[in-house]
């Protein structure tokens, strides 16, 4: 190494670099960790000698700096669209068809749809100046410094270019399982899947936190700059890779055909890439035809994300367990050997009802396939039966109540098997669990397990106790991790929670099939619990979209004497039993909202309160008896489906715009 100071760091830089490359990039170290280490040391070193030569782009700055209080906003100079989705081959073909009416004589190229986090990365002059979230595709949040900590992320490209591109940051799966391993070592949560855990580590406030994670990323488009003129995108990733960024696979395909038959080649060998995708992009290749064929106010026209059906995997059924429900209900869970699909470890999967595990006839130790429909929810797909244990017997859900050793019944004409004791210490749990729920009652500071605890320690025995907390200070204080601020805050929720409109009061009191929507109907119409508790079955039935089942069981409900006493002790509490009015006005009297995707400032809970409360409807499916689908970022099916029956599409804005 040189003996003047400046050479021996820009000498450093250029080495450290380069074995940087041959490490993330490569795969193919070609010098020891110790002697990597020596020259990390050696470069931090000399730049704090010699601070004047410490510059933005040495790999010294990836290792995190002073915590942020809060991130800036970066207002993108082009928007950060979202793209359609196609869930099939014709939906393929209906995109190709679209754009061959707006132009012709163009060709695709394909790129992995990467399961992690969209970023924008700045360059001026080659140097790495400043990177963001994509936020809500106009806005997004300032995260430079840990971005910086970002291995693959070069902080000066291999030219003195002034550009923008847009990538994706992931986490692979072999880093997934270590990062997972190390959290249950230093007894922290779990992270449910390498999306969510690349998502939160990019939004940390302390970048050191950032750069302790195994964070890597693909550089998939060049959004704005560059001294090069390409006719394609395809090359304008080389370019992008010759600059030092790690790009997405490109594949050029002449037409739709082409596109279809990768597709489906890459759903059937997914599994083997050591990092999570959960489809395929699907551009038209020609910039200049991009440009002819335009954009939506979400999308572009000349793009489409090809998403995959839920992913399947083999894993064992070590056991089987019994949880019991606020209902009572006995619901049989597996306990599942830990498995990745879909982006998340599952190790737990409903089996619903006795009729559901006679049928598929899944037994403990049974290897069985798994998959997530719609990918949230774990569900056995069917038994493999070729590497059942001989001396297996068939599951059968046990007739005593596993919590409290009660009696159980099922009804012939009913699915499910039902602990009777109304007493039972789970139901008593959950129906409180439910009852202080967000969607509920809303109580903050009384989740699931503050609440186990308030019951084993005698605090609280049933649903009206929550409202004597104010005066079990000690107690709760006496509590294992049980702080002042916690419990001024859990009481002032408490307190809140007593100004509740109606509605939220009906769903918490937690009566069968009654839903939040129902709720509501059944708040509008009686307006008062006293009218409500006298309502006649007739009545009941007389109402739309209530039916029979939930007339009987609101009714079978109020019959109950110790359902009556609980809301007499709720009336003592000070709790609202009114609804109020209601609608504000007639606004969207009669008219239908189906809502997709996420909308950049109102949350789905606030969007749809405001509907309801000018006089319309939220439902869950897209017909040709939908007045409005309101759209946010990433929209799927129900927007695809919106377009074909011609139903209005509006976004946040224009929805805002019609209560103005």
């Amino acid at each position: 190494m040189s003996k003047d100071p400046k050479a021996e760091i820009l000498e450093l830089i250029e080495e450290i670099e380069k074995h940087n490359k041959l490490y993330y990039n490569a795969d193919s170290p070609v010098i020891d960790d110790y002697t990597y280490d020596m020259m990390m040391k050696r470069l931090a070193e000399l730049e704090e000698e010699y601070p004047e030569y410490s510059f933005s782009y040495s790999p010294s700055k990836r290792v995190g700096g002073n915590p942020l209080e809060k991130f800036q906003k970066v207002e993108f100079t082009t928007p950060k669209l979202s793209l359609t989705n196609a869930f099939s081959d014709e939906d393929l073909r209906a995109f190709d068809q679209r754009l061959a009416k707006l132009t012709d004589d163009f060709t695709y190229s394909m790129e992995y749809k990467y399961d992690g986090l969209t970023v924008v990365l700045y360059y001026e002059d080659g140097i790495f100046v400043r990177g963001a979230t994509r936020g809500d595709g106009v806005i997004g949040e300032d995260v430079t410094e840990n971005l910086r900590t970002i291995k693959n992320i070069p902080l000066r490209l291999n030219e003195p270019e002034t550009l923008e591109v847009r990538g994706e940051v992931y986490i692979d799966k072999a880093n997934f399982e270590r990062l997972n391993e190390k959290r249950i070592e230093d007894d922290e949560n779990l992270f449910a899947n390498p999306r969510n855990a690349a998502a939160g580590s990019i939004r940390q406030l302390d970048s050191k936190v950032t750069a302790a994670r195994p964070l890597d990323i693909f550089v998939f488009s060049l959004e704005s700059g560059g001294s090069q003129g390409f006719k394609t995108h395809s090359q304008s990733l080389e370019y992008l890779s010759k600059l030092g960024f790690k790009t997405s696979r490109c594949v050029k395909a002449d037409n739709i055909d082409q596109v279809i038959r990768f597709c489906h080649e890459l759903e059937r060998t997914r599994g083997e890439l050591p990092y999570e995708i959960d489809g395929l992009v699907v551009k038209v290749d020609e910039l200049e035809k991009r440009t002819e064929m335009g954009q939506t106010e979400k999308s572009p026209r000349w793009a489409i994300a090809y998403k995959f059906p839920p992913e399947e995997k083999e894993t064992v059924v070590e056991s089987i367990q019994v949880q019991v429900g606020r209902t009572g209900v006995l619901t049989p869970v597996a306990n599942l050997k830990p498995v990745l699909i879909s982006g998340s470890v599952v190790s737990r999967a409903t089996l619903h009802n006795q009729d559901y595990i006679t049928e598929k006839d899944i037994r403990e130790g049974d290897v069985v396939l798994i998959r997530k429909a719609g990918e949230i929810i774990p569900e056995v797909v069917r038994v493999n039966k070729d590497h059942r244990d001989k001396s297996s017997e068939p599951y059968v859900i046990p007739v005593t109540c596993p919590e409290c050793g009660g009696p159980t019944h099922r009804n012939p004409e009913e699915a499910d098997v039902k602990c009777l004791n109304v007493s039972c210490p789970a139901q008593i749990r959950r129906k409180i669990v439910h009852f202080v729920s967000k969607k509920a009652m809303n109580i903050e500071g009384m989740g699931p397990k503050q609440v186990q605890k308030f019951i084993e320690k005698g605090i609280i025995s049933d649903i009206s106790d929550i409202y004597d907390l104010k005066d079990k200070k000690d107690d709760i204080m006496a509590l294992e991790n049980s702080g002042e601020k916690s419990f001024i805050n859990m009481v002032n929720a408490i307190e809140d929670s007593r100004k509740r409109p109606l509605s939220r009061l009906i769903f918490a009191l937690g009566i069968p099939f009654v839903g939040e929507k129902t709720s509501k109907l059944l708040a509008e119409r009686y307006e008062t619990m006293d009218n409500l508790s006298q309502s006649t079955l007739e009545e009941l039935q007389k109402i739309d979209e209530v039916g029979s089942v939930i007339a009987e069981e609101t009714r079978a409900f109020f019959d109950n004497p110790e359902n009556i006493q609980l809301i007499d002790k709720l009336k003592d509490k000070g709790l609202n039993m009114s609804e109020g009015k209601k609608s504000v006005t007639n606004l969207f009297k009669g008219k239908k909202f189906v809502l997709t995707g996420t909308l950049p400032t109102l949350k789905r809970d606030e969007a749809k309160k405001i509907i309801e409360e000018n006089g319309g409807s939220v439902v869950g499916s897209v017909s040709k008896k939908t007045d409005y689908v309101l759209a946010g970022e990433a929209a799927g099916s129900k927007l695809e489906k919106a377009l074909s029956l011609d139903v209005a599409v509006i976004d946040e804005d224009t929805f805002l715009s019609m209560i103005r």
